[in-house]
């Protein structure tokens, strides 16, 4: 699994002060504590600020002035998600789109233009989270269809299951579901169809860290030998982060060297 970071957006009272100030050095060391921590991607996401054309070309790069990593682009805003794919200089992925009629051709027309990955999400038209795992596998099939019409190439899709908060109702179910779509997915598109997924939500809203963290490290697992690709999640979390590294080193397909596990 590819290990994203999720610290640079807007709920972050000191990304927040930054980006109101268009002060780069914060989200510079910021982006150099992520880095070092472990991340290999950098989510950017702003909010629904005013002027955010302007804000995410600005968090686009000050990002890419300390870092190489890829950027996930993490925008509902057209103009903001187009303002940050002109300032990149890497490689970025488009986060996101679902089959939302407002949200569907114009992010796909992006993708397009500038030959991005883009995650689609597993939504229904309504925007909200199917209630099933089948209901989840045929929004994946209408997305993978509006892609295919769009003229994308498939590799450039990446599905995004929705995990949602272990409290909802009937949330264990949730994240069952989630286990059971990445599975399947393959085998319903056709194709090794690449996969994410946004550990952070499972935990929202949680009170006690200590649970938190053992939720997370117990389920991070799960994602993995279910066949997940890539991974957000706060990269300051390191026990989850350690268990990600270490469910990656079982499944390498590499001779197992107990130097590759970090104490």
């Amino acid at each position: 699994m590819l290990l994203i970071a999720d610290n640079l957006q807007i709920i972050n009272k000191t990304v927040e002060k930054a980006l109101n100030s268009m002060e780069s050095e914060p989200i510079k060391q910021i982006v150099i504590k992520c880095e070092k921590a472990g991340a290999q991607a950098i989510d950017i996401n702003p909010g629904s600020l005013k002027k955010g054309a302007e804000k995410m070309a600005f968090l686009v790069k000050t990002v890419q002035k300390v870092s190489d990593l890829p950027v996930l682009l993490d925008t509902a805003n057209f103009y903001a998600m187009e303002a940050g794919l002109q300032a990149n200089k890497k490689k970025a992925i488009i986060n996101g789109f679902s089959i939302v009629p407002e949200k569907l051709n114009s992010m796909l027309y992006l993708a397009k233009q500038y030959d991005v990955d883009i995650i689609g999400y597993l939504l229904d038209k309504n925007g909200h989270v199917p209630s099933t795992a089948n209901e989840r596998l045929n929004v994946a099939v209408e997305i993978y269809n509006e892609f295919v019409k769009s003229g994308i190439k498939k590799e450039r899709l990446i599905i995004d299951p929705v995990i949602v908060p272990i409290t909802w109702q009937n949330g264990n179910q949730h994240a069952q579901d989630v286990l059971f779509v990445l599975k399947m997915l393959p085998e319903l598109l056709g194709f090794p169809v690449k996969t994410v997924a946004g550990l952070s939500n499972l935990t929202s809203g949680a009170k006690c860290r200590a649970k938190k963290l053992l939720l997370e490290k117990v389920y991070i697992p799960m994602l993995a030998i279910s066949g997940l690709d890539m991974v957000l999640l706060n990269i300051f979390h390191h026990e989850t982060v350690k268990a990600a590294n270490v469910c990656n080193t079982i499944l390498n397909s590499k001779i197992f060297a107990w130097e590759e596990i970090s104490e």
